[in-house]
């Protein structure tokens, strides 16, 4: 039984599973916009979101743990120099999962996840 277990596994191992997360996020700050799997959307949201918190906090201490899970440090100014002041007055809810069709492959379940304006 998988009781208090959180997150999804996504039949990876934890370090390309983490790296997967964080090249999504990367991406999705540096973009604005991606299309993935509804399953790594839900996984990836609340890990960007955490990242435009950090931007908005705007302390040598936020832009360190920011540079810490972003692998690029244009967009990590990014964060810090648009997206922060961008919300500044909303208090969470960043992005936006927006459905597609599936996938035509394997038919999996295929989103947009976007940053809200």
């Amino acid at each position: 039984m998988r009781h208090q277990i959180a997150g999804k596994k996504l039949g990876r191992a934890t370090g390309h599973r983490r790296a997967l997360y964080r090249n999504l996020v990367t991406d999705l700050l540096k973009h604005g916009k991606i299309v993935t799997t509804e399953a790594k959307a839900k996984e990836v949201r609340g890990m960007a979101e955490k990242m435009i918190t950090l931007g908005k906090k705007s302390g040598l201490h936020s832009y360190r743990q920011a540079l810490s899970f972003i692998t690029d440090k244009k967009v990590t100014e990014k964060v810090f120099s648009e997206l922060g002041p961008r919300y500044k007055e909303r208090s969470g809810g960043y992005t936006r999962i927006v459905k597609l069709e599936p996938r035509l492959g394997d038919g999996a379940a295929m989103v947009k996840l976007e940053l809200v304006e």
